[in-house]
C-alpha cells in the first residue's frame, strides 16, 4: 500500500514513518524527506485579493493532496504493474464537512484512476488565504490549455459576448501559448495561469491519471472572483474524448483516461453541491467531435489564423514539443482538420504518415484505431462500445452514440488518406 500525507508544516509528526510521504501545503518544511504542495502560492493569491471559503479553500486542498499521492505512488512497484491501493490523509479546514463523502470520493478516485484509494480527514489544512476578495467582471471560467478543443471553446464564448475568465495549468512550452490565446480573446487581466508545483525527491509516476483534479480546482477556485451566484465553469473538450471507449480490449479501466468523463464531472458536480460550492460544470461538446467543433466554430477566421499553433500530442516531450502525428490524441486531431477541410493543416508532425513506427516505446495507435475502426464495421457500433455508454440516461445515450459513430468515421478518412485501410 502507498502512504501519502498531506498536512501544514506545523502539523507534521516529528517522527515520520519510513513507509509514508509526506507533504507540506504552500511551504518547504526544510526537513528531509518531507516534499512540498505549490511553494508561496498561498501568499501570492492572497496579494491577487483572493478571498476562498473555506469550502473552496479545501477543495483546492484535497485536490492537490490527490495530484500529490498520484505522483508519489509509482504503479510499476504494484502487484499488476498498473493498479494501487493508495491511503491518503488530508489535511483540511473543515474535516468534518468531508468525513460524509468519504465513499463517494474514493469511487469517484477509482473512477478517475483506476486505483483503489482509502481517504482520512484530519484538521491540518491550512487557513484559505484572506485578499481584499474584489470580483473581476468576467461572467463564467472557462479551461484553457492549449489545445484545440479549449481554443474552439475559448473563440465561441467571446463570438457569444461572454466575458471569459480563462484558467490554466502551466506547462512547459505551452505556457506562453496560453498566456497568447487568453490575451488575444479576452484582453489582459482574464487569466490565471497556476502550477500544482508538486516537488519531493524519490521515484515519480509518469501517468499522471489525477492531473486534471488540480485543473479543476484552479477553476473552482477562479470562480471565486465572479460575482454571480452560481458561475458556469467551462470544460471544453470533444465528446469522442469525454467517453474515451477503449480502442482494443487490452485499453479498459484507466488505461484510457477519464478526465473529462461525463460520469466523472457529474460526480464531481455531485461532490461540489454536497460541499456547498456553488459552481455549474459545463461539457459543451460532449456530443461533438472535434471535427464538428472546428466545422461550427463561431469565429473561422481566428480559428484558421491559431488552430495549426494549438497542441494536442500526447507525446509533445517525446519529440522535443513536436506533435508526433500518431498518437490517438494527433490522430483525431489530423481526423478534425480533414473534417474541416483537407488541407487546413499546417501542424509540423514529426511523422506525416500514421504508417510506420515512431520508436518511441509507446504503444501502435495507429493500429489500435485501425482494428477498432475495423471492429466497429464488422460486429456493428453498439457490440464495438460493449458497456462505455452504460453511465448516459436513455435520453442522452442516442446523442453519445452518434457522436462516437461520427468520430470513428472521421479517423478512418485519415487512416483511407494514408492507405492503412
Amino acid at each position: 500500500m502507498n502512504k501519502v500525507m498531506c498536512s501544514k508544516a506545523e502539523r507534521i509528526p516529528q517522527q515520520l514513518q519510513a513507509d509514508e510521504r509526506v507533504f507540506s501545503y504552500f511551504k518547504g518544511a526544510n526537513r528531509g524527506g518531507v516534499g512540498a504542495i505549490a511553494n508561496r502560492w498561498h501568499g501570492s493569491l492572497k496579494r491577487a485579493g483572493f478571498r476562498p471559503s473555506p469550502a473552496v479553500w479545501d477543495f483546492v486542498q484535497f485536490c492537490l493532496a490527490v495530484c500529490s499521492a498520484d505522483l508519489a505512488s509509482p504503479r510499476s512497484t504494484s502487484a499488476d504493474g498498473w493498479t494501487r491501493t493508495i491511503q491518503l490523509t488530508v489535511g483540511l479546514c473543515e474535516p468534518l464537512r468531508w468525513v460524509p463523502l468519504k465513499h463517494r470520493l474514493e469511487e469517484m478516485l477509482k473512477i478517475l484512476t483506476g486505483d483503489y484509494w482509502t481517504l482520512i480527514f484530519n484538521d491540518a489544512g491550512v487557513e484559505p488565504p484572506q485578499g481584499d476578495g474584489a470580483h473581476l467582471q468576467n461572467d463564467c471560467v472557462s479551461l484553457l490549455s492549449g489545445g484545440l478543443d479549449s481554443l474552439i471553446g475559448g473563440i465561441n464564448l467571446v463570438a457569444e459576448e461572454r466575458r471569459p475568465l480563462f484558467v490554466s495549468q502551466l506547462a512547459h512550452k505551452d505556457s506562453e501559448r496560453q498566456r497568447r490565446y487568453a490575451e488575444l480573446l479576452a484582453g489582459a487581466g482574464s487569466h490565471y495561469q497556476w502550477s500544482h508545483g508538486i516537488s519531493f525527491k524519490g521515484a515519480r509516476e509518469s501517468s499522471t491519471r489525477a492531473r486534471s483534479l488540480a485543473f479543476y480546482a484552479f477553476a473552482v477556485l477562479a470562480s471565486t472572483k465572479i460575482n454571480l451566484p452560481r458561475p458556469q465553469i467551462y470544460i471544453p473538450e470533444n465528446g469522442v474524448i469525454c467517453i474515451n471507449p477503449p480502442l482494443v480490449p487490452g485499453r479498459v479501466s484507466s488505461l484510457s483516461t477519464r478526465t473529462t468523463h461525463p460520469l466523472f464531472i457529474g460526480m464531481l458536480q455531485s461532490v461540489l453541491e454536497e460541499l456547498g460550492i456553488s459552481v455549474e460544470l459545463v461539457l459543451p461538446y460532449r456530443f461533438q467531435t472535434k471535427g464538428e467543433m472546428m466545422r461550427s466554430c463561431l469565429d473561422q477566421e481566428r480559428l484558421k489564423e491559431l488552430a495549426s499553433d494549438s497542441t494536442s500530442c500526447g507525446r509533445f516531450r517525446t519529440y522535443n514539443r513536436q506533435h508526433c502525428g500518431r498518437c490517438v490524441p494527433c490522430l483525431i486531431r489530423r481526423a478534425a482538420f480533414l473534417a474541416w477541410g483537407p488541407g487546413s493543416d499546417a501542424t509540423n508532425y514529426r511523422f506525416p504518415s500514421v504508417v510506420g513506427s515512431d520508436k518511441s516505446g509507446g504503444p501502435d495507435d495507429p493500429m489500435a484505431v485501425a482494428l477498432a475502426v475495423l471492429d466497429a464495421k464488422q460486429r456493428g457500433l453498439d457490440r464495438f462500445l460493449g458497456g462505455a455508454l452504460a453511465f448516459a440516461s436513455i435520453e442522452e445515450r442516442p446523442d453519445y452514440r452518434r457522436v462516437l459513430q461520427q468520430g470513428l468515421a472521421e479517423l478512418e478518412a485519415v487512416l483511407v488518406q494514408d492507405q492503412l485501410l
